[in-house]
């Protein structure tokens, strides 16, 4: 008997349309010879349309934690100061990041659920002196919370002369994110979240004015090193061995985001996120994050005290093959993630939204059976 595919609705890896999983199947190529050269040149012109970028841009085999490894190590120097706004379990990670890498953090602490905002890096830097760079994170996955002042936090940054990192891992290709307009530095993400593409790669934006930066450090990664991808660029060629498979892939989810175009993309994210919203309202749950800082892309709600968290995600899985994830750090028992990235649509919302529904009567608690579809259906149809 075959066995019913699951819905994969997690914050990353998410579900990968059937023409990318396809491309994954061509044969093996040199990836010194003029095959990978063409299809890297495809990836590149495809990926600043992405980035909304005239900057350079790379690819790298990582997994997107390896891509913070880089856009620190290639930036900051043991000693330096680095400001970094701390309000989930990612930004924390972002932060014990660089410290790691020797550098002296200014914490901007954050309540969980909340966003920074560009008044508090403004103060930062007027109080601060000698800062090296400000890293943030735009899309924390935690507590499904987007950085909305980040167009001003990146006017901010340029005006002080102080380089702006970006970790956009579970946002781009999800959300509005012009990276030469919003003057951000290094801009990285992955292939699994809103580029619909399986795991295994990420990507970097690189700003003109960060190079000289990046040039004098001379303790950058050996295997993140991106004066040394530069060089490799312009041979149309990665340094070292590339995850073919996967570039593949890649190369086909950025022709079809390419084909359905960006802004399209952005609406149809934007859409199915109030449609999640509001289904999950009607079944009178709530949303962990501050409202008007609500992630299009990472779905967090709170999960009433009477329900196990382990439970729900359970019988979602087990009896409706419906994937969500659990919440992070300290929200592991208090919160459920849904990823609304990638392949998202109506069908996908109400099916997530039903099989919710359905394992919260299982688990006895009281539910308006069809509530939480139809308050969705009428998102999508308004």
């Amino acid at each position: 008997m075959k066995e019913q595919r699951q819905l994969i609705m997690l914050p990353g890896p998410t579900n990968v349309p059937n023409r990318t999983i396809r491309a994954m199947m061509k044969p093996m190529i040199n990836h010194r010879g003029p095959e990978f050269q063409a299809l890297y040149e495809s990836i590149m012109e495809n990926l600043k349309y992405v980035f909304q970028t005239r900057n350079e841009v790379f690819v790298l085999t990582s997994s997107g934690t390896g891509s913070i490894e880089c856009a620190v190590g290639n930036v900051v120097n043991p000693g330096d100061k680095v400001v970094v706004p701390v309000f989930g379990f990612f930004s924390q990670r972002l932060k014990e990041t660089v410290i790691r890498r020797g550098a002296r953090v200014i914490e901007i602490p954050v309540e969980w659920g909340h966003s920074p905002t560009a008044e508090q890096i403004e103060q930062v830097l007027a109080r601060e002196s000698n800062v090296k760079a400000v890293a943030i994170v735009h899309n924390e996955t935690s507590t499904g919370v987007t950085v909305r002042d980040l167009p001003k936090i990146g006017k901010i940054t340029k005006e002080n002369n102080v380089p702006l990192i970006v970790d956009a891992i579970s946002i781009l290709g999800g959300d509005k994110l012009p990276v030469d307009d919003w003057n951000i530095d290094i801009c990285i993400a992955g292939s699994q979240k809103c580029l619909a593409c399986p795991p295994g790669v990420v990507v970097v934006s690189v700003s003109d004015k960060i190079w000289e930066v990046i040039e004098k450090n001379d303790t950058r990664p050996y295997y993140f090193d991106l004066v040394r991808a530069r060089e490799s660029s312009a041979e149309k060629a990665t340094p070292f061995t590339p995850a073919l498979p996967i570039f593949y892939a890649l190369d086909e989810g950025l022709k079809i985001i390419r084909e359905e175009g960006l802004e399209n993309r952005f609406e149809r994210h934007a859409t199915c996120a109030r449609a999640f919203y509001s289904g999950f309202e009607a079944l009178s749950l709530t949303s962990y994050p501050t409202r008007h800082v609500r992630s299009n892309t990472v779905v967090a709600i709170n999960v009433p005290s009477e329900v196990n968290c382990d439970e729900v995600r359970k019988i979602m899985r087990e009896r409706y093959k419906v994937i969500i994830g659990s919440g992070l750090g300290k929200l592991e028992k208090r919160t459920l993630r849904v990823g609304c990235m990638g392949i998202i649509s109506a069908a996908e919302v109400t099916a997530t939204i039903n099989a919710f529904e359905n394992t919260l009567a299982d688990l006895n608690f009281p539910v308006n059976f069809g509530a939480g579809i139809q308050a969705a259906r009428k998102t999508f149809h308004s």
